[in-house]
């Protein structure tokens, strides 16, 4: 069993210690800084952004296929369209997700 010392507790408050270092440091730790580490507005955007490139991608093929139907194989029309969908339909998922969480945080209250 380990206990505190004295250095360790200040009033209400008291310092720990990481025991794996894979686990979350925090804004706290003065041990890892978070520089370099993206955050989460940063990740939701560059998603997005894979997503609309990926919806982008399946459209100019499909116009290609249209225009010049012999620069184009047609499977790969197929797979980009068949990956743009998923990619959407799993988005549209998440963001169902959150919004029934949101909306079940503000029931709580």
């Amino acid at each position: 069993m380990m206990y505190l010392n004295a250095g360790q507790v200040s009033g209400h408050e008291f310092a720990l210690s990481r025991t794996d270092p894979r686990h979350y440091a925090g804004r706290l730790d003065p041990q890892i800084a978070d520089v370099g580490r993206p955050g989460f507005a940063s990740l939701l955007l560059d998603s997005l952004n894979s997503v609309n490139a990926q919806q982008q991608t399946a459209d100019a093929l499909a116009v290609q296929a249209v225009v010049d139907p012999d620069s184009v194989n047609t499977h790969d029309v197929t797979i980009a369209a068949a990956k743009a969908n998923m990619s959407l339909s799993i988005t549209k998922s998440v963001v169902d997700r959150v919004i029934q969480a949101y909306r079940e945080i503000q029931n709580v209250r």
